[in-house]
């Protein structure tokens, strides 16, 4: 019986991991399980206000503050630039992710499990930090801090706040910031994966402009940025050891037979 079901399993998990099946139950398991337990925080108004004040004290004393109105004060001269820099931040994030998983997953498989893992580690991280450390964005600061900050999102578009529902929007997850953490990955697998002038150019250019978009548009301090940079690379050095020594993980804890038909299977 174990001899003909094992192999009829197998064979059944290499074919929907093959055309992507278990990838988009993986993700959207991880995606919607990520926007509800970081919305699980929203009610900590007190707590996240005070942090994101403290955060900007901080920056004042190291100088990030002012260069942070700076960059504002410069979008703000032209509305091609809010718009422009809108954009990014919108269509830069989510649709940026589908379109180089997607890429990565049918021509670069081994990349994608790689940046696959990294995600999901990271976002681990950052649940545990969000509900541990709720954190307002600058557009949130109240007045009269809030005189000195433009959520270019409300006053020009409100396109990315329209199109989530209020179960999964927490305003309180400013710390790390993963629009630009995730944005960086994205940015390393295409440096790592096209290895010529125009995929470095791309790689360089993604986060630089995330890093504008994220500041300028008021939903994060430089230092969100920061401790996204962090969180994301973490996640990608767990991701690269579990690249390295999951087999032997595996090995321990499936059985032997199963684990030598899984193992002939395309990377998961």
């Amino acid at each position: 019986m174990t001899a003909r079901v094992v192999p009829a399993i197998s064979r059944t998990f290499r074919f929907v991991n093959k055309v992507g099946v278990v990838e988009l139950l993986i993700m959207g398991v991880a995606y919607v399980f990520y926007e509800l337990v970081r919305g699980a925080v929203v009610e900590r108004t007190v707590e996240a206000t005070s942090r994101a004040i403290g955060i900007m004290e901080f920056e004042q004393r190291l100088g990030l503050w002012a260069w942070e109105g700076k960059m504002q004060a410069w979008v703000l001269s032209s509305d091609l630039l809010v718009y422009l820099f809108n954009a990014i931040y919108v269509y830069g994030y989510l649709p940026l992710i589908v379109g180089v998983g997607a890429w990565l997953f049918f021509f670069h498989r081994q990349r994608y499990v790689l940046l696959r893992n990294a995600f999901l580690i990271s976002g681990g991280i950052g649940l545990i930090i969000f509900n541990l450390l709720p954190t307002a964005p600058p557009r949130l600061l109240p007045w009269p801090l809030s005189d000195q900050v433009v959520d270019t999102m409300s006053a020009f578009s409100k396109i990315h706040y329209d199109l989530n529902p209020a179960t999964f929007v927490n305003h309180y997850a400013a710390i790390p910031s993963f629009h630009f953490g995730w944005v960086l990955l994205l940015s390393i697998g295409i440096i790592w994966t096209v290895r010529h002038f125009w995929g470095i150019a791309l790689g360089v250019t993604m986060p630089a402009a995330m890093f504008l978009a994220v500041v300028v548009t008021g939903n994060h301090f430089i230092i969100d940025v920061l401790a996204g940079t962090v969180v994301a690379l973490i996640g990608l050095g767990l991701a690269l050891l579990l690249q390295r020594y999951g087999p032997r993980l595996w090995r321990l804890i499936l059985p032997g037979r199963i684990f030598q038909h899984l193992a002939r299977s395309p990377e998961v």
